[in-house]
């Protein structure tokens, strides 16, 4: 008897400290908690961009997740050890003369390695859930960051020459969009079009675009030369005919610039016109704007077809016409008459993206008439008088030319009408004296070319 109430006392003594280490545990929790809750607004508080505040809400909501379901653990081993104390308290008391015999409790199995991996599934999950929710987060602001931009019309546009092969003189420029977030924020196109399109900011992307490729049309058409601007449109404006129309309503009101303007097209958008858009296509023609075929997956072309839509140019990339020289890829046409092959319907073969100098000889090989990559300049931005409006043509002719002489007050008196002639009433003011003549410059000498100083010396 004096062993089992020393056994008993014992195990009291072990369950009071087990529930005393459970509650410090929870106090502990509870402080981690504050800290981080703490953490969390000084993070908010922080002046950093959204873009790079978004990794550490992430970690701070991973962490409040981890704390969270450890309390909860917590909670659960102090439910289950109060339900343990108040079925025991139910229990009848044994006998203090006949003791029963002790029998061995029921054996639970529990099996630790199953346990671990619900537990570890279940904050996988949490934390998937809670990383989704911050890129969700994340990717909101961003669009909404990049929606006040376009708004407020903080584009940029960088220009990279297109070359003549193989003198590399320069024949156009393709303009390239930057999206200005911020001073030190410079998006570049693969960094903020998939979100302007999936977001439907893409015309109003493509409208800026379109104007800023107009005023360097405007710029590059006061010049001598013949040298072009080409942009791009999105995929949505591409199948929107909506779009479209008011694009084609832009080029319309600056049609005197369109001369100096070309459009690129994706080759796989082009195939997926409808009839509305290809109508808006030959609209456009029509107003004199020329068309390029971009972003080549295949050397599957028409030229005469390609000819009828307005395409005079087709930009194919520089990997794409080394893989068929190479025999990687199989084609109707070959490579080296592709450019011969366009020619006859005056479609210039213009090979895209070279990188180096080997690439560039290559393509001078295949007889492609323009190029367009790094191995000939790298994009650079365009200077901001480009976009200044020029001064009327009338005020700078009128500023320019001097001022007339005043004209005397009598001379500016009515002529003599019939009534005063028959009454012999001739008060017209004489006719002003002739200005003096001027003195005749002298006769310069003339000239002689060298061929008749040497005849007359030979002479």
């Amino acid at each position: 008897m004096l062993a089992m109430r020393a056994f008993e006392r014992r195990g009291l003594a072990r369950h009071e400290q087990a529930m005393a280490g459970l509650g410090e545990v929870k106090v502990r929790l509870a402080t981690n908690a504050i800290r981080l809750d703490a953490l969390s607004q000084r993070v908010e508080q922080m002046p950093m961009r959204d873009a790079d505040a978004a990794p550490a809400r992430a970690a701070i909501h991973e962490l409040t997740a981890e704390v969270g379901l450890l309390g909860d653990l917590i909670h659960q081993v102090a439910t289950t050890l109060a339900d343990h104390e108040n079925v025991l308290a139910r229990l009848p008391e044994p006998a203090p003369v006949a003791l029963p015999a002790p029998t061995a409790a029921p054996e639970v199995v529990l099996d630790p390695e199953a346990a671990r991996r619900a537990r570890a599934e279940k904050l996988s999950a949490e934390r998937a859930a809670a990383a989704a929710a911050a890129r969700e987060e994340a990717e909101a602001e961003r669009a909404a960051l990049i929606g006040k931009a376009l708004s407020e019309g903080r584009l940029e546009v960088h220009l990279q020459p297109i070359v003549s092969l193989p003198q590399r003189r320069t024949s156009g420029y393709e303009a390239l969009a930057r999206l200005r977030l911020d001073e030190s924020t410079l998006l570049l196109p693969h960094e903020f079009i998939e979100t302007v399109e999936t977001r439907g900011f893409g015309p109003t992307l493509d409208a800026l675009v379109l104007t800023r490729a107009l005023a360097i049309a405007r710029h590059l058409g006061s010049k001598d030369g013949g040298i072009f601007v080409s942009c791009n449109f999105s995929r949505a404006t591409w199948s929107s005919s909506r779009a479209l129309a008011t694009l084609t309503r832009i080029l319309d009101k600056y049609r005197d610039h369109t001369a100096h303007l070309v459009i690129e097209m994706p080759q796989a958008v082009f195939r997926e016109l409808d009839p509305t858009s290809l109508g808006l296509l030959g609209a456009m023609s029509a107003n004199g704007v020329r068309f390029a075929l971009d972003q080549l997956v295949d050397l599957r072309l028409d030229p005469r077809a390609l000819f009828d839509r307005g395409i005079r140019f087709v930009k194919a990339p520089a990997a794409l016409l080394q893989a068929h020289v190479e025999g990687r890829v199989q084609s109707d046409i070959d490579a080296g008459d592709l450019a011969a092959l366009l020619a006859r319907m005056s479609i210039t073969l213009v090979a895209d993206q070279v990188e180096d100098n080997p690439a560039a000889a290559d393509m001078i090989e295949l007889g492609a008439t323009m190029g367009q990559g790094l191995a000939f300049s790298p994009p650079r931005p365009v200077k901001p008088e480009v976009f200044a409006e020029p001064e009327p043509a009338t005020a700078a002719v009128a500023a320019a030319a001097p001022l007339p002489p005043p004209v005397p007050a009598e001379a500016a008196r009515p002529p003599l009408n019939i009534v005063d002639r028959l009454l012999g009433q001739d008060r017209r003011v004489p006719a002003p004296p002739a200005p003096p003549e001027v003195a005749p410059q002298e006769a310069r000498p003339e000239r002689l070319p060298f061929r008749a100083v040497l005849r007359r010396a030979s002479a």
